[in-house]
């Protein structure tokens, strides 16, 4: 612009000494007139050629509805192929550059796998256009005979989130929800199936947004249980927002459901495009069988899905050895249990496009799993400081565990801008789980025993029932330009939860006689949280912050029916900040720190003072005067992707002074185990993911973390510490016939809490799958298989404290094989986007696909 204004000045120095020429000779001759014109023209085009205008808008894949990522765009004048402007749109499918000139350009935005889409345009220096909603074709010739070596992403990176897109991996045709977490950034699955994020097991798990009680209570169980087919996507929201509730210490695992539904109307502006899709999946194998269907679609306004899936398992026989010393006893124990798991899940959504403008949607989930356990378990009791023989005996054991979850949700949606940068929720959530435990042992009859091995029954019901209303408000500051925006977002919420507990511990003679003794607790917990919030989100070219602060007070109520504790009434208040700075390098690279504060409420498992005693030497329970944990987290975040690789480093500290650990001690008679906050934990990890497209057919995968733990409590008089490291790497094969090769190695080095340790597991995970009818059906095999002693995982643990010291070996037979069938079928091209989800836990499954990488495009002519 310098260079033009130079010029212009000296054009102008130029006119005025022509003007005072002619005013001194009162002549105008043609080589003077020809000058003034020459000088005149050179002004005006001066002007033209360095008008400024912002082309700006959204590109959106017609049959998502779903903004297209990283699409090329191109600016040309009319009638040239050569372009004065190239750039790509964001990750939401927005775009927003300057373009020098005036007059007649064609603008062309392509994308692998669409059509490319033109649009003639004309600038007239008037600084702002915009383009609105563009919307881009699927062209399912584009690619035939055409070798492409760009792959579509997997992952969406963000600062303080990271999505990984489970409906787009070849391998969720043959695999569980479980063996795809393995993959998932910054989140790790050992040996025994336990799962953490980012180091830490303290985090909540939502389906589809919403807060799940019984995924949170037992995730893995669950998600072994899944077929991954029935998941879109795989949320890990590491740094949640003041938007989000503040419980999780770690964060939160969002599991998006493959609810899809065509976009039109109010949800996203798309097309309206009436049809349906669906799919039916089966499994059988070694250790189970499972089948499941689900429906999508829309008709007009109306959008609709439902999802059904029923499984039945039956894992291997576990062995578990266990040696356990005491202050006055020794005992030593061999069991072997076997275990059957039916799980069913179903689910309902509709959505309906009042106006342009507005929306309103329902959904439902049931979920039922019945666990049921039947084992024998040989002991062998030895009194210390006595010269007694041990005493041996033996028990069968049967334990059955059923779980029930309803949620449903209603939701209003209103924008009250046609950028839909503008909007109010409002929406209502209903939970219920109930829960019944039922544990039977009948002990061998043997005299003269020092512990009193009565045949028991232990029954157990708990339920947590939970009303949740919330409202959130977005709105821009101000009008946003090239160089800035700035966001406001406030809510407000307030969440009522009841869990009761109603247990019986019955002691008999033998099982077929009346009760000898019987001890009845009946519990109840009730919570009511107000929380409001506000978060501000500001943009300077590539500086991005995000400032955030929440409020939540809690009033709880104690009731101890049976009298065994005095009841007892309480409120508290948490303030919990967050804050996050990010820098875009390009827009495939980005730099983050964040900083949050989440705390952890104990939920019914924790505080139940319900006493099991279906083991004579030991006793298990809750303990109602937990107080909330509060976790301090700070992290560094780098990501890029291109083409051909995905990278994700993050280096992470969180550390709580009053850490929630379970812990046990011996009373001088029996072990006890329970819950307190006694430990103060500090975690410094370094998580990494990286994705490599080495060739076309070839994609190579590394996901894995190394950790220092540092456990202290005053309490106990106990502290532990260690190194940790977590891994899983592999390969994806294409093969001869386009068939799919996936094939991981899982490695899990030893891990550490407050009184002892667990040994690591090596494993391996491989599957194999062929699409047929035109990627309509798919047939696959999946294997699974220990590393050591004929297929099974061989793992060890060991706790002690004053008074007791413990020593367990497991061996789990994990080997296993299964195979996978599944069917698509529909009226449309392609699978549709996932219905609006409920706007209960503020919006973040708003989870867009990445799309594919063309290119890095740079700018020309600015």
């Amino acid at each position: 612009m310098g260079g033009f204004v130079e010029s212009f000045l000296h054009d102008s120095a130029d006119m005025h000494n022509f003007a005072s020429e002619i005013k001194d000779n009162k002549t105008i001759d043609y080589q003077n007139m020809r000058k003034c014109i020459l000088l005149m023209a050179s002004c005006l085009w001066a002007v033209a050629m360095n008008a400024q205008t912002t082309v700006k808008g959204v590109l959106v894949d017609q049959s998502l509805g779903e903004g297209e990522p990283y699409a090329t765009v191109r600016v040309m004048k009319t009638g040239s192929t050569t372009p004065v402007a190239s750039f790509l749109t964001d990750v939401e499918g927005r775009f927003s550059h300057q373009v020098n000139g005036r007059g007649k350009f064609d603008i062309v935005f392509s994308s692998v796998g669409k059509e490319d889409l033109h649009r003639d345009i004309e600038l007239t220096g008037q600084g702002t256009l915009s383009l609105d909603t563009l919307y881009i074709k699927d062209n399912p010739t584009a690619l035939k005979g055409v070798e492409v070596v760009a792959q579509k992403p997997l992952v969406k990176m963000e600062v303080d989130k990271m999505s990984y897109n489970v409906a787009d991996d070849d391998d969720a045709k043959a695999s569980t929800v479980l063996d795809m977490l393995r993959k998932v950034p910054m989140v790790s699955v050992d040996g025994q199936d336990n799962i953490t994020v980012n180091g830490s097991s303290s985090f909540k798990v939502y389906v589809d947004g919403k807060p799940n009680v019984m995924f949170s209570s037992n995730p893995s169980m669950i998600f072994k249980n899944m077929p991954a087919i029935a998941v879109k996507s795989i949320e890990v929201v590491t740094n949640p927002g003041a938007k989000y509730d503040a419980e999780g210490a770690t964060g939160v695992l969002n599991i998006v459901l493959n609810k899809q539904a065509m976009g039109g109307g109010a949800g996203g502006g798309a097309v309206n495009m009436n049809g349906y899709n669906g799919s039916l999946r089966a499994q059988a194998g070694t250790n189970g069988w499972g089948a499941g269907a689900f429906l999508s679609g829309q008709q007009g306004r109306l959008a609709y899905s439902a999802n059904v899936m029923h499984s039945y398992m039956k894992p291997g026989t576990p062995k578990v050895s266990q040696e356990m010393e005491q202050t006055v006893m020794k005992q030593l124990t061999e069991s072997r249990t076997k275990t059957t798991l039916p799980f069913t899940m179903g689910s309902l959504s509709l959505s309906y496009d009042l106006d342009s403008m507005s929306t309103m949607s329902v959904t439902a989930q049931l979920t039922n799993m019945t666990m049921k356990n039947t084992g024998r378990t040989e002991s062998s009791l030895s009194m210390l400081n006595t010269t007694a023989a041990p005493f041996t005996y033996g028990s069968d054991m049967t334990m059955k565990n059923r779980q029930t979850s309803f949620s449903g949700a209603a939701d209003y949606q209103r924008f009250f801008n046609k950028e839909r940068t503008s909007w109010l929720a409002v929406a209502y959530q209903l939970s219920h789980s109930p829960n019944h435990n039922e544990t039977r042992s009948d002990f061998d009859a043997v005299a003269g025993m020092p512990i009193d091995i009565s045949d028991r029954i232990s029954d157990n019901r708990e339920k947590t029932t939970e009303h949740t209303l919330q409202a959130d408000y977005t709105t821009p500051l101000g009008t946003p330009s090239l160089a800035a925006s700035h966001t406001l977002n406030l809510g407000a919420k307030l969440m009522m939860r009841q869990a009761s507990s109603e247990a019986t511990s019955s002691f008999f003679s033998s099982l077929n006689a009346d009760p000898t003794n019987a001890i009845i607790q009946d519990y109840k917990h009730k919570n009511r949280i107000g929380a409001a919030y506000a978060e501000y989100e500001g943009k300077w070219g590539m500086l991005g912050t995000k400032l955030g602060l929440r409020y939540e007070h809690t009033w709880q109520d104690v009731e101890y029916k049976t009298g065994q504790a005095a009841d007892f009434s309480t409120d508290y208040g948490n303030l919990v900040p967050s804050a996050s700075v990010s820098y875009s390098f390009a827009p495939t690279t980005n730099l983050g720190l964040t900083y949050n504060m989440r705390i952890s409420r104990p939920g019914i498992t924790y505080l139940n003072p319900y006493v099991d005693r279906s083991d004579p030497t030991m006793l298990t329970y809750g303990n109602s005067n937990l107080d909330v944990e509060k976790t301090h987290n700070v992290a560094l975040v780098f990501n890029q992707f291109s083409n051909k690789l995905m990278l994700n480093l993050n280096l992470s500290h969180n550390f709580t002074d009053n850490a929630i650990e379970q812990y046990s001690f011996d009373d001088g008679k029996m072990l006890n185990t329970t819950y307190g906050n006694i430990a103060r934990r500090h975690l410094t990890s370094l998580t990494g993911y990286v994705n490599w497209l080495a060739h076309k057919n070839t994609r190579l995968f590394l996901n894995g973390g190394l950790s220092y733990v540092d456990l202290r409590s005053d309490i106990l008089d106990n502290k532990n510490s260690g190194w940790q490291y977590n891994l899983m790497g592999g390969v994806q094969q294409t093969l001869p016939w386009e068939l799919k090769l996936g094939a991981y190695l899982v490695s899990q080095s030893k891990t550490y809490t407050l009184q002892g340790w667990s040994s690591g597991a090596n494993m391996l995970i491989g599957n194999l799958t062929k699409t047929f009818l035109g990627d309509k059906l798919t047939l696959g095999i999946q294997g699974l298989t220990g590393l050591s002693d004929g297929g099974c995982l061989k793992m060890e643990t060991m706790s002690k404290s004053t008074g007791f010291v413990s020593h367990t070996n497991i061996r789990v037979p994990i080997y296993s094989v299964s195979f996978v069938m599944s069917y698509s079928f529909g009226n449309t091209n392609r699978q549709f986007q996932q219905q609006r989800q409920s706007r209960i836990e503020n919006d973040f499954i708003e989870e867009k696909s990445q799309g594919e990488m063309l290119q890095g495009a740079g700018n020309i002519g600015n």
